[in-house]
């Protein structure tokens, strides 16, 4: 079925100015940080290009391309000012055409929102002396000539884009420059660049119109811009439509409607939603913005599925929609759409593994998608191809490790074989999922049972597999994946008197009453922990012997667990390290001591939670290694390269892998990466 033969609202074509979109599905400007040099150099294009191929209609470069050197690269980004950018946006945008995909580039200068410590350690510049929280640097305040040089600068970069080849150009007016300038928040400055609207308004203004001259008319420009800030002396919803008759007097090409702040974590996790929030929170908003204005609008904060997606269009919310994130998940999804396969994509559970890994100056990754970002040696679903040999594969395990082994094994044609020794899929994931605002969780799991049960893959539940089990299947490979089981034995004294998190998460042990959570592993399980005991009406404390806790669950993470326990009887303690638990009547005595010094104190709880990360369940590795081909070893150079692992069995042996936790205590992203990059070419 083509596009144009479907009535489905998603895939008809829209027509952009002079430029004709394929259909209704974008992803929006987003920084996933692949940039080397600040280039967007082969990866960058493989990703792009990998949703171009798939039938995305417009992809959009770039969370942020900076225009001027005194925009540091905080987020790896593009570096839109050098003139060697030009050929690199050209790759990208000649692989993207050539799938019938428009391509654009979103330019901004960072304003404040970055650090002076970066780049080349210039001052940030900012409309007012205010400091960013997210970014902590305090601005320079802005001099007329770095506004006219920045001016300068922003259409440069747009003729730069231009001579790539590019479709067009987005510029950010939220949370950066531009919106710094917008904000009554944020412009302290005098008339004319500061005071009333109009003057507030005036830089974004310039900088479209110094790069219209620039561009000429047929090269499309719009704008990503706060149309509500959502706070107290900011830029309030009339403003924002007033701003967007200022966009269409002056002739900007299409709107993208942002409705918030971003300058703190728990502002930005609003505006771009986790898993437990809201689906589509501001569509609604968009679309008034869409009516008010009258201009082609385009938005994006969780989206993630085809059925809001497909509304949003229908109802003339909006006339582009932007699913970044399931597109992480899933490059496949209009793919999908048009050949009816809807059921087939991988959902988008919020994680957010993507976007907090950016923000703690990392790439973006997709939580279970291990290909994401990967496209030169990881192989989306589509160019996962049947081996040449057909092998009877025996998976132990049923969590995401095990899970991703036997989808992408039964992919390759092989016959797959999985045990499993509790009575349903999902591992520590299932436990994940007893949070209800962490449910969305278990979409890893259904989603892979769901492909494993089309390709005829076998379970045993309920069975505890042993080395004999395992021969009695004759196998070729075996994979075992049986994650590990909670450590806590890592006092000096008292290791039977403490309770793991998994304990209190899965409802085996009920709260105590005065609550120790010792959290040496800074992941999620210490603060479900925590919820569930603060929820419970329990005083709790969460001590760590880190400078900051819960660091692996990471930034836009924490805002709803913060959200959840910050009006309950919670502390949090840094710093501080459990040494030992002592039995103190029906109390149990903590012996506290720390890294930094000398320093002991005692202090009584009714309940002390440990939470150290796991154990590897590997006994059955162990006892299959001797008589495995390859004694159980991975060629490492093979496996970081993307490579097949060179190991062959004789007709009487197999070969032996484990992957996830069952290697080490690690998270769900490294055990289906495991997996996937052994099993594809298996």
């Amino acid at each position: 079925m083509t596009q144009t033969a479907t009535k489905d609202p998603l895939l008809q074509p829209y027509q952009l100015g002079h430029l004709t979109l394929k259909n209704r599905i974008m992803t929006t400007s987003h920084e996933p940080a692949y940039p080397e040099d600040g280039m967007p150099k082969d990866r960058y294009r493989a990703y792009h290009e990998t949703r171009a191929k798939a039938g995305v209609a417009l992809t959009m470069t770039a969370g942020s391309a900076a225009v001027s050197r005194n925009s540091p690269p905080v987020f790896n980004n593009v570096l839109a000012y050098k003139d060697e950018v030009v050929p690199w946006m050209r790759n990208i945008a000649d692989a993207c055409h050539s799938h019938g995909c428009a391509v654009m580039i979103q330019l901004t200068h960072l304003g404040r929102r970055t650090h002076w410590a970066k780049g080349d350690w210039l001052p940030v510049v900012a409309p007012g002396p205010f400091r960013e929280p997210a970014h902590r640097a305090f601005p320079k305040v802005i001099e007329d000539h770095e506004i006219d040089r920045i001016i300068q600068d922003y259409a440069d970069a747009a003729e730069r884009m231009q001579a790539a080849g590019l479709d067009g150009v987005e510029f950010e007016c939220y949370g950066h420059l531009m919106d710094q300038f917008m904000s009554p928040l944020t412009n302290a400055l005098d008339a004319p660049w500061g005071g009333g609207l109009e003057n507030r308004a005036r830089f974004a203004l310039e900088v479209y119109r110094a790069c219209r001259k620039r561009v000429g008319n047929r090269f499309l420009l719009g704008m990503r811009y706060v149309a509500d800030e959502a706070a107290e002396g900011g830029i309030p919803v009339e403003e924002g439509i007033a701003i967007g008759h200022m966009f269409k007097q002056a002739g900007v090409d299409f709107l993208n409607v942002i409705k918030g702040q971003i300058h703190t974590d728990a502002a930005l996790t609003d505006v771009i939603p986790v898993q437990g929030m809201r689906s589509a929170p501001h569509l609604d908003f968009a679309g008034r913005i869409r009516a008010e204005v009258g201009l082609p609008t385009f938005h994006a904060a969780r989206i993630p599925d085809v059925a809001t997606a497909r509304h949003a269009v229908a109802s003339g919310q909006l006339d582009m929609v932007g699913m970044t994130r399931a597109h992480m998940a899933d490059p496949l999804i209009v793919t999908k759409i048009i050949e009816g396969r809807e059921d087939d994509i991988r959902p988008c559970v919020g994680a957010n593994y993507c976007l907090d890994r950016i923000y703690q100056a990392g790439d973006a990754l997709c939580t279970h998608n291990a290909a994401t970002g990967r496209e030169l040696t990881m192989p989306q679903d589509d160019m996962i191809a049947p081996a040449p040999v057909q092998k009877r594969v025996v998976v132990v395990g049923a969590g995401p490790a095990g899970l991703e082994a036997a989808r992408v094994a039964a992919m390759r044609g092989h016959h797959v074989t999985v045990f499993e020794a509790a009575p349903d899929a999902g591992g520590q994931l299932r436990l994940a999922a007893q949070s209800h605002r962490r449910r969305e969780m278990i979409g890893i799991i259904d989603w892979r049972m769901a492909q494993c049960a089309a390709r005829d893959v076998t379970f045993h539940f309920n069975t505890y597999a042993e080395a004999a089990d395992i021969m009695a299947q004759n196998p070729d490979v075996v994979i075992v994946a049986t994650g590990g089981m909670p450590h806590t034995d890592v006092l000096e004294d008292g290791n039977d008197l403490v309770v793991s998190s998994w304990d209190i998460i899965a409802g085996d042990v009920k709260p105590g009453a005065r609550v120790l959570i010792y959290d040496d592993a800074g992941d999620h399980p210490a603060l479900q922990a925590a919820e569930v005991i603060a929820g419970s009406g329990a005083h709790v404390e969460v001590m760590t012997p880190d400078r900051s806790f819960a660091p692996d669950v990471m930034a836009m993470n924490l805002v709803p667990y913060m959200r959840a326990l910050q009006d309950k009887d919670v502390r949090f303690t840094v710093t501080y390290r459990l040494k030992s638990v002592l039995k103190n009547g029906n109390q149990l005595s903590a012996v506290i001591g720390t890294d930094y010094s000398g320093h002991r104190e005692t202090r009584d709880f009714d309940q002390i939670v440990v939470n150290h990360g796991t154990l590897p369940l590997d006994e059955l590795y162990f006892d299959l290694k001797p008589q495995s081909a390859n004694k159980g070893a991975v060629d490492q150079d093979a496996l970081i390269a993307g490579r097949a692992q060179p190991w062959q069995a004789a007709a009487d042996q197999f070969v032996l892998y484990r992957i996830g936790d069952a290697v080490a205590a690690r998270n769900t992203h490294a055990a289906i990466y495991d997996a996937l990059r052994l099993v594809k070419d298996i």
